[in-house]
């Protein structure tokens, strides 16, 4: 059996959900495998990870990093003219922590602040690895591609955006308990949420502040009364943001086969229960719904950068492993062509078969054994 010796590790980044845990995942792969090992994250000030890595088990430092806004107003031209200044600090901070800390390798996860901490992790000769969990790189990504050691991705063709013999496909890491669904999991599920079994599952789900998008789209087909969806029950996460407004909508259109929450907890046996999911396609779920072997109908969200969202279903897509339904095309066509996918059985079977092949499950452990050859120079 492989042994792993103790490291210290810093891991670098956040912003989103996207990039903070997937970075989780790797920090406990390396205490799983050597309990000695020494984790420390850098992040941004006033961003998501300061309050999830802590939550997380994890010690972590804030830089005071941020982006350009895009939006004209007074306040963000006053905040773009302080963000210079603020790169010079943090990059200034990012180096003594690492002199301080002496990490033998720093991971970098995408987000404002994997700059200037990678950038000087490599100015002080630390091995460092990034990992990017889209099919169109991020910007910091795209910037460190050259000067760090191993670049992790999701997605193969990443040739475009770094150099290639720096590149090792890894997938991105998901929570452990996401595995394909046996027939023993399906009934254990569809007790769980208390769904009836003689119905099709339709998952929707748009993360967990929930999706405007899916949201208008669920309303609209319980509204137009479920066309075509008499044996059909939809298990529906609406986030936290719009709870109160969907719980209102459904209190004035009662209807036995919705399955409404504000939150999943349990998203491996929402997988298990689902014929069918529609979805975001940010970079956690796509994995996810890869690994968990589900058919499903992604609607990318227009407001991220590069158009990502589109890159990663399309990735599916070209593979006959999912289906796609523009943002814009979303209310007049998802339900629709949902219902008309259930009465395929035949190619539900083949996309949960194209989808289960793209799908990594231990992309947590890929990662944390490429630190290790970054570190011993393999």
């Amino acid at each position: 059996m492989k042994t792993y010796r103790k490291l210290k590790v810093i891991i670098s980044g956040g912003g989103t959900g996207g990039h903070i845990f997937p970075a989780v995942s790797i920090a406990g792969k390396f205490k799983e495998l050597n309990p000695e090992s020494e984790i420390l994250f850098v992040g941004a000030k006033g961003k998501m990870e300061m309050e999830k890595v802590p939550k997380a088990g994890f010690e972590i430092i804030g830089l005071p990093i941020s982006g350009i806004q895009r939006k004209l107003s007074p306040k963000n031209l006053l905040s773009n003219l302080c963000v210079p200044f603020k790169v010079l600090y943090s990059r200034a901070k990012a180096k003594k922590i690492i002199r301080q800390f002496r990490p033998d390798i720093a991971i970098g996860v995408g987000g404002f602040a994997s700059a200037p901490l990678l950038s000087a992790a490599v100015k002080l000769h630390v091995p460092c690895l990034i990992q990017e969990q889209n099919g169109f790189a991020g910007l910091t990504n795209k910037m460190l591609g050259k000067d760090v050691d191993r670049i992790c991705v999701a997605y193969e063709g990443m040739e475009k955006f770094f150099p290639k013999e720096k590149i090792v496909l890894s997938g991105n890491p998901i929570r452990s308990c996401i595995v394909p669904a046996t027939p023993e999991m399906k009934a254990a599920a569809i007790k769980h949420f208390g769904l009836d079994s003689e119905k099709k599952t339709v998952l929707v789900v748009g993360g967990s502040l929930g999706c405007g998008t899916l949201n208008r789209c669920v309303t609209d087909w319980i509204e137009k009364g479920c066309p075509q969806g008499e044996d059909v029950q939809l298990l529906w996460q609406c986030g936290k943001y719009y709870e109160p407004q969907m719980k209102a909508f459904l209190e004035a259109h009662p209807k036995e086969n919705i399955h409404c929450s504000a939150f999943i907890d349990r998203m491996e046996l929402a997988y298990s229960a689902a014929d069918i999911v529609l979805s975001r396609s940010g970079a956690s779920s796509i994995s996810e719904i890869c690994v968990a072997g589900k058919a499903c109908i992604f609607v990318p969200s227009p407001n991220v950068a590069e158009d990502h969202q589109t890159h990663n279903a399309m990735a599916l897509v070209n593979r006959d492993a999912a289906l796609m339904v523009k943002d814009a095309d979303a209310p007049a066509q998802l339900f629709g062509k949902a219902m008309e996918l259930l009465r395929q059985p035949e190619l539900i079977a083949r996309l949960e078969a194209n989808a289960s092949r793209m799908g990594i499950g231990d992309a947590a452990l890929r990662i944390v054994d490429e630190a290790y050859k970054v570190i011993d120079n393999e």
